[in-house]
């Protein structure tokens, strides 16, 4: 099968030299890779190209999470499409190979997505977010699991995922406007139309954010603004209320676990934010467009 790696770019000069490296590396080297760079301002088009990448550079404008996602895969001729972001860095030199065959591990796979490692320079609340969320263990997920995972039984992510181009079709492939989450709106699709989400443990990428207070309150804004016009994923596998509640006693263990139980009023206080950003952005219609511009992280989405 043929294969294409496909990583948007913006100003990606501060993980270019990890990530390009680490590509090289890489047991198994797709057939093409694109880069589609929304004009930059560094040297990041002229670093991938280099390297030896197909670069389109295009308006910032123009910018879609999933639009742009879903042009990109008109652009190549492979079977399989793996999709990584600038700060993505594989963590050993079998994880794309692990990706792509756990994608056709079995045949009712649509989309697979990787196992995401903390930074090396993460602090303590980025690095537990990714043990949270991307456990030791793979994990094949169908439409009867949802009733044990809930919401989580549609998430995705593509800092490192892989699609079966056919799956991808079927489904009509990315959302053209979508603020985000356009891989968990796939997902989504994909497992109401009879394909499983395979969670990839053995295909390893570090990624992980330190998100300062007021990021956290806008990336939730936008999160609640895709599920507050994407309802039909609450509807199909539940919403999100119990899980954030795990998660925050998860974090309070973890600052138990390190001493560091004194940054608990940090954790309720961004708690609290991401609660007050996605309940905005779920009810976002009734907000003007010039509060949403200024609350979300994806502020050129409302332009």
């Amino acid at each position: 099968m043929r294969t294409a790696l496909i990583i948007p770019t913006r100003n990606a000069g501060a993980f270019a030299e990890r990530q390009l490296a680490a590509l090289s590396r890489q047991s198994l080297q797709p057939n093409e890779l694109l880069v589609i760079d929304s004009s930059s301002g560094d040297d990041t088009a002229a670093r991938y190209s280099a390297y030896g990448a197909r670069v389109e550079v295009i308006n910032p404008a123009n910018f879609n999470h999933g639009g742009t996602r879903g042009w990109a895969s008109t652009l190549v001729d492979a079977d399989v499409l793996i999709y990584m972001t600038q700060d993505a860095i594989p963590n050993d030199p079998d994880a794309l190979r692990n990706l792509h065959g756990e994608l056709l591990s079995e045949s009712d796979i649509g989309v697979a997505y990787g196992r995401q490692l903390p930074h090396p320079d993460a602090d303590l609340l980025g690095a537990h977010a990714r043990r949270f969320n991307y456990p030791a263990q793979s994990r094949t997920k169908r439409l009867s699991d949802a009733s044990e995972l809930g919401i989580k039984t549609c998430y995705s992510s593509d800092s490192f995922a892989a699609y079966r181009r056919t799956a991808l079709q079927a489904v009509g492939g990315f959302p053209r406007d979508v603020i985000g989450s356009e891989d968990a709106f796939v997902a989504g699709k994909m497992l109401l139309a009879g394909y499983a989400v395979r969670y990839a443990a053995s295909a390893c990428v570090e990624h992980s954010h330190d998100y300062q207070l007021l990021e956290e309150f806008r990336r939730y804004f936008d999160i609640g603004t895709f599920y507050g016009r994407e309802r039909w994923i609450a509807d199909s596998f539940g919403r999100a209320g119990s899980e954030g509640k795990r998660f925050i006693l998860s974090e309070l263990a973890a600052l138990k676990a390190a001493g560091a139980l004194h940054r608990a009023p940090e954790v309720l206080l961004r708690s609290a934010l991401k609660l007050l950003g996605y309940q905005l952005g779920y009810h976002g219609h009734l907000l003007p467009v010039a509060l949403k511009r200024h609350c979300s992280m994806f502020a050129a989405y409302w332009n």
